[in-house]
């Protein structure tokens, strides 16, 4: 890559924005084309400008970070994305990395650390914070075998779904016009039939079964 990484940066925190684009710009390798407070506002930026890099947040209004990174993913496939967010949840971790992530840092990193991981990740690398990818690895090492998936419902198949995109109770209620309660009753009937012990492990066991995706495309 020749010349400075053109960066395109998404996040709803105008202050903290400012910051990280104030950090890469003090660096010669990086260009802050634009900045974008929604996840609809940086998918219109990133088709308009074409950036090298695109820097989200995971939760912002409307569609949100990890919906935005698989949208501009599909679109723009050379274009690198790197999540960088307080959300330190796997499930988060592994819907951004289904999204097309090629990223995902965490906003307690210092300036000088930010900017390291954005130019690895901008030539080709991939990075997730250790303590992330840890807890990911320990996740998958604890997964069991999928025998259980043939005994959910159709309607507890479509919850594990959007589980699987990281999604809260609440979110996934208004998806699937549920209330809440009942939302979290079919995540407890999913773990016993799963036999697993948490949200994380079941969302794991749907990516690696195929169960996880249609409910992103809908």
């Amino acid at each position: 890559m020749t010349g400075p990484i053109r960066i395109l940066l998404a996040d709803d925190h105008p202050l903290f924005r400012e910051g990280v684009a104030s950090s890469l710009s003090a660096s010669p390798d990086f260009d802050v084309i634009a900045q974008a407070g929604s996840g609809e506002e940086a998918i219109e930026l990133a088709l308009a400008l074409n950036p090298d890099m695109v820097l989200l947040d995971v939760s912002m209004p409307g569609m949100g970070g990890i919906a935005a990174a698989s949208a501009i993913a599909a679109a723009q496939p050379n274009v690198r994305i790197m999540m960088l967010t307080v959300s330190e949840t796997p499930e988060s971790l592994l819907a951004a990395l289904k999204a097309g992530a090629h990223g995902y840092a965490l906003k307690g990193v210092s300036a000088a650390e930010l900017r390291a991981i954005v130019r690895n990740v901008a030539i080709g690398e991939a990075y997730v914070t250790p303590s992330l990818a840890v807890e990911l690895l320990t996740e998958f090492s604890r997964v069991r075998p999928p025998d259980a998936f043939t005994t959910l419902t159709k309607r507890e198949t479509g919850v594990l779904e959007w589980l699987s995109q990281g999604l809260t109770n609440r979110e996934i209620g208004e998806r699937l016009h549920l209330a809440e309660k009942t939302v979290k009753h079919h995540i407890t009937v999913i773990l016993q039939k799963l036999h697993v012990r948490s949200r994380t492990e079941a969302a794991l066991m749907a990516v690696q079964h195929g169960v996880a995706g249609p409910a992103a495309r809908k």
